[in-house]
């Protein structure tokens, strides 16, 4: 059984940042660092504790969130590993609720990115707590001095340095904590140290009157003022560590455990009871030891063998093995056999969970992304208030290759859009096929080639086929005169036709004009009907 932590000793943190920033390798670093793990593995080897699926070893990136955990310095620390591509977006947005805080990798090469900026743009949008690690710092031709001010110009002055680097970047030297005697690669100790102090206390005025009179303000008297600047977003420390050397490391670790909020402190996520405009507010308290247990999943995995593994955070409450809880407003509750936290594709189950964990539960096949997890039918109506995904911008028809694998490829198809918040799916009726919705070509692509070895099932995709439809776009009006002969007088019908468009969005609207004339009523429907 893995120990148990108080929810003021837990960290949860995403790690995002554009694709090849080095967050897989980084969290690599960092579990070895703590002794989490004996050695760091290899992308390169397919061996990372993150990249455990065959896809991902086979493209060297990640294709979805993976959650870690790791101890130090007392506390327990969630990292969740999430992919970099646009086009798995919507699986690193899915996993920011279940976090307090957001830390951006920048690659010291490549500088800020277009992903960068987006997923900036969404932590905010999210209110979480900001920080900003730039990896890479030993590369030869990064120019660190010129990405720490792309970093300050981007995203404001809130944006200021932790560590430095030191010795070619080989090294760090520390700004914040134990600010020593040392000469970083540029700026300098000191001016580090009292940026961070001055935007520190200009949110607590007592504070502010110490500073200004010259006292010496301690890490503990700093740490209050400290969250608040981190929770408005009044500062976003930057940290500067090189994965693949191990420089600047320990410091991240210190700035993870000693710096980063708790549940208790971070930002709440928003929670409404009910829907639509009769919504309102539901407070959760992560520190009620005695409340209602809520959790929210934001991560399903479907193995054709393991089966359904929804990957949950706590909010509020404890829930134990054994325990029965309730998914969304379903009536009827379900025992949870299992609880495990989760270390990459490995489970260790625990007895427990408390506000604050992040854990998983397997073979609940009712159970979905974005549900909310309880154990009071008092909350049947609770839920997070949504992270807006992408909607999906690319699409193909699908085709079997192979007759008779209808149900197994809807079945397929059920277990993947469970998985991804940012698949769709659809039947063109029209058209008669199936149409499947993502990010991109290597999106759809990715999902081709797992329904293959996962499920065996073979698929041609082509392009969807467009229904083009005409409308009316200016007035316009005919007449037709219909003989009809029967060897005595003749009989003829005057046929006046109109029509006109409609404002857009209107639709469609048939007017009957025959006055005095003498059509059989039971005509006319024929005649709008065309």
């Amino acid at each position: 059984m893995a120990a148990s932590h108080r929810t003021d000793q837990i960290r949860n943190i995403a790690i995002v940042g554009h694709a090849g920033s080095g967050k897989t390798t980084l969290i690599e670093a960092l579990l070895k660092q703590a002794g989490a793990i004996r050695s760091a593995g290899s992308i390169d080897r397919g061996t990372t504790v993150c990249d455990f699926t065959d896809h991902e070893k086979r493209l060297g990136h990640s294709l979805d969130t993976a959650v870690t955990h790791l101890e130090y310095d007392g506390r327990l620390i969630n990292l969740l590993d999430s992919p970099g591509y646009p086009d798995f977006m919507g699986r690193a947005l899915g996993a920011l609720p279940a976090a307090e805080t957001a830390a951006i990798v920048v690659s010291a090469q490549a500088g800020v990115e277009l992903l960068t900026q987006r997923m900036m743009e969404s932590a905010s949008e999210s209110n979480l707590c900001r920080l900003i690690i730039v990896n890479k710092i030993d590369a030869p031709d990064a120019d660190l001095e010129g990405v720490l001010a792309a970093i300050v110009e981007t995203f404001g002055r809130g944006c200021l340095p932790v560590n430095l680097p030191a010795n070619g970047g080989t090294t760090v030297a520390d700004c914040f904590f134990e600010p020593a005697d040392s000469t970083p690669d540029f700026s300098s100790v000191e001016e580090a140290h009292t940026q961070i102090v001055d935007q520190v206390v200009e949110l607590d005025d007592d504070l502010m009157m110490m500073y200004l009179e010259g006292e010496d303000i301690s890490l503990e008297q700093l740490h209050d003022p400290f969250e608040r600047a981190l929770r408005r977003g009044h500062l976003i420390p930057v940290c500067f560590v090189s994965a693949h050397t191990g420089a600047g490391l320990k410091q991240l670790l210190r700035v993870f455990s000693q710096l980063m909020p708790s549940p208790l402190e971070g930002n709440p996520p928003e929670f409404l009871s009910g829907e639509g405009e009769s919504a309102t507010p539901h407070k959760v308290d992560p520190s009620s030891a005695n409340g209602n247990f809520l959790g929210h999943v934001f991560k399903i995995n479907v193995d054709p063998y393991v089966g359904r593994l929804a990957t949950f955070r706590v909010h509020q409450g404890e829930v134990r093995t054994g325990g029965l809880v309730y998914i969304g407003d379903q009536r009827k509750g379900v025992k949870l056999a299992h609880i495990y936290r989760v270390q990459g594709k490995q489970l260790e189950e625990v007895p427990a969970a408390v506000a604050g964990d992040i854990c998983a539960v397997s073979k609940i096949e009712d159970i979905g992304f974005d549900d909310i997890l309880h154990s009071s039918h008092d909350d049947d109506e609770v839920r997070m208030r949504p992270v807006a995904i992408p909607a999906p911008m690319y699409g193909v028809a699908l085709e079997l290759t192979q007759r008779g694998q209808e149900k197994k490829l809807s079945d397929a198809l059920h277990k993947m859009t469970a998985e991804d918040p940012s698949l769709q799916i659809e039947f063109n009726a029209q058209a008669n096929e199936t149409v499947l919705r993502g990010m991109g070509e290597l999106h759809l692509r990715v999902i081709m080639q797992r329904m293959k070895d996962e499920f065996g099932i073979d698929i041609s995709t082509r392009p969807p086929k467009i229904a083009y439809r005409e409308t009316v776009l200016r007035p316009a009006e005919g007449h037709h005169r219909h003989k009809k002969q029967t060897g005595g007088a003749g009989q003829f019908g005057e046929v006046f036709l109109k029509i006109e468009p409609m404002p857009r969005g209107g639709g469609y609207e048939f007017a009957n004009k025959v006055v005095g004339g003498s059509i059989p009523g039971q005509f006319i429907p024929a005649v709008e009907k065309g």
